[in-house]
């Protein structure tokens, strides 16, 4: 570190803006690199499914295509054997998405979907054979997220994208990624049954369904089989980051046994949030039981008192969650029914519960304090 800059602040100021202009140069710099290397690597893949290369140049032809690219490129990582397979399933993985492509004077429909195939392609104009669309989420997705996508859904396409389009939309890292890969996010998100739709406005009422799943998955708690709704409660809190995680993005936590003075009435709310994606509170109550319908009088309640008493004019409606160990469906949409207020009510799933007696075996934090008193006292 030079003098100038302990004394100068201007200087200082240069510089510092200079090294953070660098750092995003060196970003935007990599995000092209890996949208051109994914590039490169959709041709290759779509190469090797469209040529047959297996039928046309035998079995072993993957490792002479390894061996033959690492000869002719030394300097380049990524001509394994093994990431050479998994180009190949890249390709045929989202190649598989329906497409009607527009003839000339044609209207396109279905614009969300992905690839135009084209015979006798090149390696070169591999943009032709993808939409724009496409392209740009499939090439903004570094390649290790897509392995871990590719491991788990290469042969549903559409649960593939779901989870491209996530990473996206979340900036997912790779061991986030791996968490939701394995919790079946795809046909749990939006599944709740709610109200939403009327009780809140279009806009709010798809964004609030897009925020529930059903069943929320709690397996990152390690609770004994016979836990009570406490003994649940607590565990989320001592848990708060993977419950939040679990939630889904947008969610900060505002408190637990949250005090409600309505009336000359003290309530308490089982959880309270702040969704920043909806610009409301969401109030979040768990229940270890089924589903009664006395349940949803009492969250709708909560949801009018923090209308009241908490929310801003700049806030959106209060949403209530009501999450429970099970529920009759049919009940649950009934009850809703009855309900003005916007609630979804889920089930949660916990599958990692220990023995009743495997919590004895441990010691508390008192006992070892009270062995170490003992022990001293001796």
């Amino acid at each position: 570190m030079s003098k100038l800059i302990k004394i100068d602040e201007e200087y200082k100021n240069w510089i510092s803006k200079l090294s953070e202009s660098f750092r995003i140069s060196q970003l935007r710099a990599s995000i092209r690199v890996n949208a051109e290397m994914l590039r490169f690597y959709w041709a290759l893949g779509r190469d090797i499914v469209e040529l047959k290369v297996e039928s046309k140049w035998g079995d072993g032809i993957i490792k002479a295509i390894s061996q033959d690219l690492q000869q002719a490129l030394p300097d380049v990582k990524g001509f394994s054997i093994t990431n050479i397979n998994y180009i190949r399933r890249f390709y045929s993985i989202y190649s598989q998405l329906d497409t009607i492509c527009p003839q000339v004077g044609g209207k396109l429909e279905n614009a969300d979907k992905a690839i135009c195939p084209q015979a006798g392609g090149k390696l070169e104009n591999a943009d032709e054979f993808i939409s724009q669309q496409l392209e740009a989420e499939l090439f903004s997705v570094p390649w290790g997220h897509h392995k871990v996508i590719i491991d788990k859904y290469h042969s549903s396409p559409q649960k593939a994208l779901f989870y491209v389009r996530k990473t996206i939309q979340h900036n997912w890292s790779r061991s986030v990624l791996l968490n939701f890969v394995g919790t079946d996010l795809y046909e749990r998100e939006g599944k709740a049954i709610t109200n939403f739709a009327s009780t809140l406005p279009a806009l709010q009422s798809d964004l609030a369904q897009e925020m529930t799943k059903d069943p929320y998955n709690f397996d990152f708690l390690a609770i004994t089989e016979h836990y009570r709704e406490k003994e649940l409660k607590d565990a989320l809190v001592q848990n708060i980051t993977n419950f939040l995680l679990e939630l889904g993005t947008g969610f900060a936590f505002v408190g637990r046994e949250y005090r409600l003075q309505i009336g000359q009435v003290e309530k308490f709310i089982d959880m309270l949030f702040y969704n920043l994606n909806l610009r409301c509170y969401v109030v979040v109550e768990i229940k270890v039981k089924e589903f009664d319908s006395d349940n949803v009088g009492q969250l709708g309640t909560y949801i009018a008192a923090v209308n009241h008493t908490m929310k801003r004019p700049e806030d959106n409606p209060t949403v209530g969650l009501l999450i429970c160990k099970t529920k009759d469906n049919v009940l649950a949409q009934y009850a809703l029914e009855s309900s003005n207020q916007p609630i979804g009510i889920s089930e949660y799933e916990l599958t990692k519960l220990y023995p009743s007696h495997f919590k004895g075996t441990l010691p508390s934090i008192e006992d070892i304090e009270n062995e170490l008193k003992d022990d001293l006292s001796c």
